[in-house]
């Protein structure tokens, strides 16, 4: 089993360029006029979770951004996901 240190060797600068990368687009989406939608929304209440110190935070982030309904809808409106949960009433 690998030590944390040689973790750290490996995939260092993989998560640095990903956490940089984050911090551009949310820059990016900043800058524009408009409003943002719920897709923003559920990926910045997502953040906090990955300061957390409790294991499995890539399946709480996984769940914070997955839709937890079960039943299927009727009819699809659109082809593919949104990658966020929908609030009610927010149409597809």
């Amino acid at each position: 089993m690998p030590t944390k240190q040689e973790i750290l060797d490996l995939h260092f600068m993989d998560a640095r360029y990903k956490l940089i990368d984050l911090a551009a687009f949310l820059d990016r989406v900043d800058r524009h006029s408009g409003e943002g939608d719920f897709r923003f929304d559920a990926l910045k209440a997502a953040l906090p979770l990955l300061l957390s110190e409790q294991q499995g935070r890539a399946k709480a982030v996984l769940d914070a951004l997955s839709d937890p309904s079960i039943e299927p809808i009727e009819k699809a409106t659109t082809q593919g996901a949104s990658g966020a949960p929908r609030p009610a009433g927010v149409p597809l």
